[in-house]
């Protein structure tokens, strides 16, 4: 199977035509033109296909070439992939990149958060983020949101950005594939869930419904608050605030395996039957 191009071969670390690729680990393309990099095989595979993205480029350790053939055959014959050996991929990443494969992507037209929350199934499921500003959390709580079929994910317009690099690749291109808006400053997250039927749910150490038991609220929203300041009062006031039962004396989790206890329980859960 041919190749969409014969791959470009790149000699030089600052060659211009890969001038986006260059010392990746000390700058980011998030909120430049749009652009993202992507890294890894299985990322790009998500990438390639994830209809919501458009690869504009890639990058390949210039030995793994014949065996990507099957990934890089379906891109488009526009789309350069460019070759290079690995001292000077590593040059132009800015670090041993053992991966060997990168990508440059761009997201197509962001959907709002009514848009998004619009096209939910009857059962849907929501994750809401509020501050999250971590990416290897952002990017675990994606890889949560995409395992238990979240089917949108909702951030305040504190949270990081899920498409940084590190953010893509601790998701496994999860990040690329579950659909998420941002809200602007000022956006009422809980009220655009309530507009849209979604009953939303906050994660308190001391919240009084315990998680075990919990029913399915038909469309359910989880919203989680950043490792230590959690929520806002303001916002756990006016949301049902669960808890996970966990040993005496112990009452704290990480965020994204909180999240992805809840989120297990709310895909599996039987739904509420008075609804």
């Amino acid at each position: 199977m041919a190749l969409p191009l014969d791959p470009i071969p790149v000699d030089d670390p600052d060659d211009p035509r890969i001038c986006d690729y260059r010392d990746i680990r000390e700058r980011d393309l998030v909120g430049r033109r749009g652009l993202f990099i992507a890294e890894g095989e299985v990322v790009l595979r998500l990438l390639v296909r994830a209809s919501r993205m458009e690869t504009l480029s890639v990058l390949v350790a210039r030995s793994r070439v014949d065996r990507l053939t099957d990934l890089l055959a379906p891109l488009p014959a526009t789309v350069p992939v460019y070759a290079a050996a690995q001292s000077v991929l590593d040059a132009i990443a800015g670090f041993p990149l053992h991966r060997g494969i990168l990508a440059l992507g761009r997201r197509h037209n962001p959907a709002s958060a009514d848009d998004l929350l619009h096209t939910l199934p009857n059962r849907g499921l929501v994750l809401g983020l509020h501050g999250i500003a971590n990416h290897d959390n952002m990017g675990a709580l994606f890889r949560n949101a995409a395992a238990f079929g979240a089917h949108a994910v909702l951030l305040d317009n504190t949270c990081c950005d899920p498409l940084y690099r590190k953010a893509i690749r601790v998701s496994v291109g999860a990040a690329l594939t579950v659909p998420f808006a941002r809200l602007g400053p000022g956006d009422d997250m809980i009220a655009a869930m309530q507009a849209h039927g979604v009953t939303p749910l906050a994660l308190s150490p001391a919240g009084p419904v315990p998680l075990v038991g919990l029913p399915r609220p038909p469309r359910a929203g989880l919203i989680l608050g950043a490792e230590g300041p959690g929520l806002p009062p303001d916002m756990l006031t006016r949301v049902q605030s669960v808890s996970i039962a966990m040993a005496e004396g112990f009452d704290s989790l990480n965020v994204a395996v909180a999240a992805g206890i809840v989120l297990h329980h709310l895909a599996f859960a039987a739904g509420n039957p008075e609804t």
